[in-house]
Parts: structure tokens; C-alpha cells; sequence
């Protein structure tokens, strides 16, 4: 099983949208697949048409074990779960400092879906707090949508720095550039800057329309459009992921 977060310090960088339209291709390439929603604002739940039972928390989230199985749903679509976000989620970050080993917690948590999935994706929060100390520690994987801009360059290198610091494994980090829109001369020069590099993905995601359009028909894009430019971006990219699972 691989745990796969999606993450970036930053907002809208088109994380959601990653996170629905990979683990939509993962179960729909056959893998037993679980969306976990880590985001208080629910969006990769709004897509699924999903959401949480009134007696979920973030502490019962954090407890694990039954508290989490039943509530994870079923998706409209074959092999999807998903565990959808609470907006106590928000707190989240407290209720770990309240606990014992509160970096690896969440670690903890996940541990017991892996004999149920093949893949688990967390739809995860901006900002680097405990919250997401524990994301970096669970992950086997941590994709990182990009918006190919200066702004990014120096968010992606704090976050390069905080892995130093706290001795994490870098190898895990995956570079995704998100949002690309070729006609910018900055966009052009940051691909061509981060060309060759490790863990920079080759396949990027374009700023097309049929990702926003998401919202309006709250599927994954290759389920609504599955010819489209896009579709194809997100197909091409998961086969690109899944070499290093």
C-alpha cells in the first residue's frame, strides 16, 4: 500500500484538484483506493457529493480505528472510498499537541487501512504545522503541486529547509508543476529552471477550464470529460506516479 499526500504550504495551487482526479484514476485503473479529506473547507468532499456524519471530530479522527471505519463512504465510483472532512478539522493541530508522540500519530492512525487499500490519498491542508509534520512522516509519497512562479520557488525552498532541519527524508518529495499556462514567460522559465532536476514529475497540468469545471459537475474530469485535455494530463501523470510506488 502507498500513502500518497498531496501538499503544499501554499493555497490554490490546485492540490483538491489533484488529489480527486488522482485517486479517481487509481481506483479506476483497479486499485482499492481511499481519499482522505484533511482540509476543514471539504472541497475534495464537495466533489464526491460526500459528506461527514454530525458525530465525527477531529478527536474521533485522531483515535483511529473504528471511529474511522464507519465513517469512510462509498463514492459513485468503483474502488473509491472516501473519508470525508469534518470542520472540526480545524483544530486538528491542537488536539495532536495534546497528545503523546503527536508527530506520528497520524502514522499511527493510517496503519490499520492498509490491509483494505491499495492506495490512500490525503487531500491535505496549507501551512507547515504539527498537523503537517505528521503528513510528512505517514506519507510514502509527498506530491507537491507547483505553480511555476518565483512565489512557489520560495515556499517549495522553506520547505525543503524545514525537511533539513527536522531530518526528514526528501526522497519522498515529488515536484508537480500545477496550473501551467505556457503563454507566461515566467511559467517557461521556472519549468526550464527546475528541467533535469530529481523528483521533478516530467508531466505537468495545464490551467484549462475543464478543472474548473469540476465544481459544477462535482466528478473527477476524467469521469465528465474523459477526452479531454485534461483527462489526459491527470491519466498521464498518474502512470507517471505510479513508477514510483
Amino acid at each position: 500500500m502507498a500513502i500518497i499526500a498531496v501538499y503544499n504550504i501554499k493555497g490554490g495551487v490546485g492540490k483538491t484538484a489533484t488529489s480527486v482526479n488522482l485517486s479517481y484514476l487509481s481506483a479506476h485503473t483497479g486499485h482499492q483506493t481511499l481519499l482522505c479529506d484533511l482540509d476543514p473547507q471539504g472541497s475534495a468532499s464537495y466533489y464526491f457529493r460526500v459528506k461527514p456524519t454530525k458525530k465525527f471530530s477531529a478527536h474521533k479522527f485522531l483515535k483511529g480505528g473504528k471511529h474511522i471505519e464507519k465513517n469512510i463512504r462509498g463514492t459513485d465510483f468503483e474502488n473509491l472510498d472516501i473519508l470525508p472532512a469534518d470542520f472540526t478539522y480545524r483544530n486538528l493541530d491542537l488536539v495532536l499537541d495534546e497528545m503523546k508522540k503527536s508527530r506520528r500519530r497520524i502514522k499511527k492512525v493510517l496503519k490499520p487501512l492498509t490491509d483494505e487499500y491499495d492506495h490512500v490519498f490525503l487531500d491535505c491542508p496549507p501551512n507547515i504545522t504539527l498537523l503537517s509534520e505528521n503528513l510528512f512522516f505517514a506519507a510514502d509519497i509527498l506530491l507537491i503541486p507547483f505553480i511555476p512562479t518565483t512565489l512557489s520557488l520560495l515556499s517549495f525552498s522553506k520547505l525543503l529547509d524545514f525537511f533539513k532541519e527536522s531530518k526528514l527524508d526528501k526522497k519522498k518529495l515529488f515536484v508537480l508543476f500545477s496550473m501551467v499556462e505556457k503563454r507566461k514567460k515566467i511559467h517557461q522559465e521556472m519549468m526550464l529552471h527546475f528541467k533535469g532536476r530529481k523528483r521533478i514529475l516530467n508531466m505537468s497540468i495545464p490551467y484549462l477550464a475543464e478543472v474548473e469545471k469540476m465544481g459544477l459537475h462535482r466528478q473527477p474530469v476524467p469521469a465528465f470529460s474523459p477526452n479531454s485535455v485534461a483527462a489526459r494530463a491527470y491519466s498521464e501523470l498518474w502512470d507517471e506516479i505510479q513508477e514510483y510506488i
